[in-house]
Parts: structure tokens; sequence; C-alpha cells
């Protein structure tokens, strides 16, 4: 287990001002308080920096492959399941899995297929909670469609939620795309969607657990 890069900035931002409060608020508490008071708030600054540290923490996994597979692109648990209107880039029907990232799970993201980026935009936008009808419309959030060997082609949204303010990508149009490979990274969780072509069998179901680039989420239509 390891920090992720997005990490080290805010990491150093807070622990420097956990030092900050913690010589003032201690020295304060050494004015009136036992020792003890001192160390106790030591114990909760350390405790904070770590929670903090925890949100970047980024695990050691296989590199799995299979290009009829679709992987999980995030740890979470799954929140739709479902048959839409995608309005952006195919204009057609289309199945989506929907993974929600709560804040205690890993919030490093996976292409879920491997091939060509084919599309890739930045949208701002609100801060709706993850779960929200409209948050994968109007939130702050990146597309990303990957075209496979094949031509078929997967799109995933990384959509920013209320707490989750900051969305990375290194997806970039025309680029290669290495199945289960780091796609990108939504600081303080939140969700990411994928979609689909019709006649994919869905390999999950509501409220089941994922494993980024580990969970088989679905499996692609064979092309003639």
């Amino acid at each position: 287990m390891k920090i992720n890069k997005e990490g080290y900035g805010i990491i150093a931002v807070t622990a420097a001002i956990l030092i900050v409060l913690y010589l003032a608020t201690a020295g304060l508490a050494m004015g009136f308080e036992p020792l003890w008071a001192a160390v106790a708030l030591g114990v909760v600054a350390a405790a904070l920096l770590g929670f903090v540290a925890l949100f970047f923490r980024e695990p050691e996994r296989p590199v799995l492959s299979d290009p009829q597979i679709v992987f999980a692109p995030a740890d979470g648990t799954v929140v739709a399941c479902e048959e839409v209107e995608e309005k952006e880039y195919f204009g057609r029907r289309m199945l989506q899995v929907s993974v929600f990232m709560s804040v205690t799970n890993v919030h490093v993201n996976w292409f879920p297929v491997g091939g060509t980026v084919s599309y890739y935009k930045y949208h701002p936008g609100k801060f709706l909670v993850a779960w929200h009808p409209k948050s994968s419309e109007e939130n702050e959030r990146t597309t990303t469609v990957v075209r496979t060997a094949d031509g078929t082609e997967v799109l995933f949204r990384q959509i920013a939620g209320f707490v989750a303010r900051r969305i990375v990508s290194y997806a970039r149009a025309g680029a290669p795309a290495v199945q289960n490979s780091h796609c990108g990274f939504i600081k303080f969780g939140s969700r990411v969607d994928l979609l689909l072509p019709l006649g994919s069998e869905v390999l999950v179901k509501l409220g089941d657990k994922t494993v980024g680039s580990q969970t088989p989420v679905a499996r692609l239509p064979k092309t003639e």
C-alpha cells in the first residue's frame, strides 16, 4: 500500500495546519492543564492526519486483462443497473452500471476496458449528492470513451459529489488505454458511471460491492 501522488499536496498542507494548531492549543493546554492534555491533543492531530492520508491510499493489485470483460473502474457499491438514454456521445439507449464511492473507499479509478481513448471531455458543474438522479448530467464530471480492439465503445464518467470537489483524469483523446491501469482519481469519494452497449451481460446487481480493477462488471457482446 502506498500514497497516490494526488494526495501529496493535500497531506502536506493538512500536516502543516495541524502542527500550527497543535502548537497553539498544546501551549494553551500546558498553561492550564496537566501534561496529558497536550499528549491527547497530539494523538487527535495524528489521527486526523492519518484519516486524510487514508483517502489517498493506492493498493497494489494484480493487473487483469480480458477483452470481453468490463472491470469495475472503482471500489464501491453498485447503485444503478438500468437502461438509459445516453445523450452526450452515443445518442441512443445504453446499459448503465453505477458505482458509488464512499469516503472510506479507495479513490483511485481504473480503465475498465483496454483500447484507444476516442473521446474525452471535462464538464464543470454542480455538486449534488452523488446518488441524485441528475448528478450524471449536472455535477462536475468527466466523460471518457474507450474504443476496444474490435471496435466496441465503452463510456465511463467520473462524477463529483457533495463532498468530492476535485476530479483528476489521465485520459486524453487519441491516447492508448490499458485495461485496469490508472485512469484518474476522485478526491474524497463520489461515483463512476459505466455506459455499455445493449446486449452486454451485466454480472453485478444492486448493492454488490466492487473492487476496482478486479471485479467483473459486465461481459461485452461479441461482434460479428
